[in-house]
C-alpha cells in the first residue's frame, strides 16, 4: 500500500471526509487493545509504532536483541512475517526460507538472533520458548492484545511524527493516540525534524521514558560506493528517509524511485531499474529490505540482485545507559 500524502500534512478536506469510517476504525482497534493478554512465562519486550509505515522498528529490535545477549540472554524476535506465506509457528531459516516465505524483515533479523515467524503471537511465543528462548523481542505488536508485554516501546520517526495524528483510513494512527499511550512504556524518536518536538511533548505529558536515535549507514559500505553516481530505489515505509540517509551520508543519488511499503518487485520492476542504470551510468542502490525481497528470483530480478548494492544502516540510541537499565529491571521483575 502507498500511504496517501494527506496524511501527512494538516487536516484538510480529505482527511475530515474519513472521519466517521475513522472513528468506527479507531474504536473497534481501542476495545480489542483492552483485551488481556496471554502470558508466556518468560518476559515479552514489544517494539511497535503508533502509525502505520516505517519508523526503524526492526533497527530498534535489533539493538534490544544485542544489549539482551551482552546481558547473558537468549533473546528470540517474534515477528508476523508481514508479507510470508507461511503463518508458523516456525523458526526462519535464512538458508532456505526467502521473503516469499516469511517475509523481508525476519530474514534481516535472522541475522542477530532466532526468529520465530507467527501468524498467531501467543502460540509463536510459546513455540520460541520451547525453542530455548530466555526472552522474547517482538517486531510489531504493539496494537496486538494476544501477548502480555512486559515492556512496550514505541519507535517515532522524528521528521514525520504522528502526520495529521487522525486514525486510519483519516490518518496514519494505527488507533487512537490516548489508547495507544495508555500501553507504551517508553518511545524512541528516530531522527530529527517538526515531528520529533511534537512526539517529545507528547511523551513528557504522558510521563513516559524518552530514547532519542539515529540511523548510521555503515562507514565500509559508503567507502566502497566512493565517488560513484547511483539509482537509488526503496520499497519501504518511507523511502525518503533512505534518500536522505545516502544525501547525508554524501552519495549522490542522481536519481530515485519510490515503491510501496514491501513491494514485491516483479521482472519489469527490474528491466526498468536497469536500464535506466545503464543509461545513466549509475550503480542501482537499495535498502537490506529490498535487497532481501529480490533474493530467490531469475531473470531479469536476479541480474539486479547481482549489480545492486545495499547500505546497511545501524542505530545508534544515546541513552544506551537507560535502555539497558530499562531492560535490566524488566528482566529482574
Amino acid at each position: 500500500m502507498r500511504e496517501p500524502s494527506f496524511w501527512w500534512e494538516r487536516p484538510g478536506l480529505w482527511s475530515r471526509l474519513l472521519w466517521p469510517a475513522a472513528f468506527v476504525y479507531g474504536a473497534i482497534a481501542a476495545h480489542r487493545m483492552r483485551r488481556q493478554g496471554q502470558s508466556v512465562g518468560i518476559p515479552v519486550i514489544c517494539v511497535g509504532n503508533f502509525t502505520l509505515g516505517g519508523t526503524g522498528k526492526t533497527p530498534t529490535a535489533i539493538v534490544i536483541a544485542r544489549l539482551l545477549t551482552d546481558a547473558g540472554e537468549k533473546p528470540f524476535f517474534l515477528t508476523r512475517g508481514y508479507g510470508g506465506r507461511l503463518a508458523g509457528p516456525l523458526r526462519v531459516d535464512p538458508a532456505t526460507h526467502r521473503a516469499a516465505d516469511v517475509g523481508d524483515e525476519p530474514l534481516l533479523l535472522a541475522r542477530h538472533a532466532p526468529v520465530i515467524v507467527a501468524h498467531d503471537r501467543a502460540a509463536g511465543a510459546a513455540f520460541a520458548r520451547g525453542e530455548g528462548a530466555s526472552v522474547i523481542v517482538m517486531d510489531d505488536g504493539l496494537q496486538n492484545p494476544s501477548l502480555k508485554k512486559d515492556v512496550s516501546l514505541a519507535v517515532v520517526d522524528g521528521r514525520r511524527g504522528l502526520g495529521n495524528a487522525a486514525v486510519f483510513p483519516a490518518g496514519p494512527l494505527r488507533a487512537p493516540l490516548r489508547a495507544q499511550l495508555d500501553r507504551v512504556n517508553a518511545i524512541l524518536i528516530v531522527g530529527k525534524g517538526a515531528g520529533a518536538a511534537q512526539i517529545a511533548e507528547i511523551a513528557r505529558a504522558g510521563k513516559r521514558i524518552v530514547f532519542h536515535g539515529r540511523l548510521d549507514p555503515k562507514a565500509d559500505a559508503v567507502k566502497a560506493l566512493g565517488r560513484k553516481k547511483v539509482l537509488a530505489f526503496a520499497g519501504i515505509g518511507d523511502p525518503e528517509k533512505f534518500f536522505s540517509t545516502l544525501a547525508t551520508a554524501g552519495i549522490e543519488a542522481t536519481a530515485e524511485e519510490s515503491f510501496p511499503d514491501h513491494h514485491v518487485y516483479t521482472q519489469a520492476d527490474a528491466e526498468r531499474l536497469l536500464a535506466r542504470a545503464d543509461t545513466d551510468k549509475l550503480v542501482p542502490l537499495t535498502t537490506e529490505k529490498d535487497m532481501a525481497r529480490l533474493a530467490g528470483g531469475d531473470g531479469a530480478l536476479a541480474t539486479l540482485r547481482t549489480r545492486a548494492k545495499d547500505l546497511p544502516v545501524t542505530l545508534v540510541i544515546e541513552e544506551d545507559g537507560a535502555l539497558r537499565k530499562l531492560l535490566r529491571q524488566t528482566l529482574k521483575a
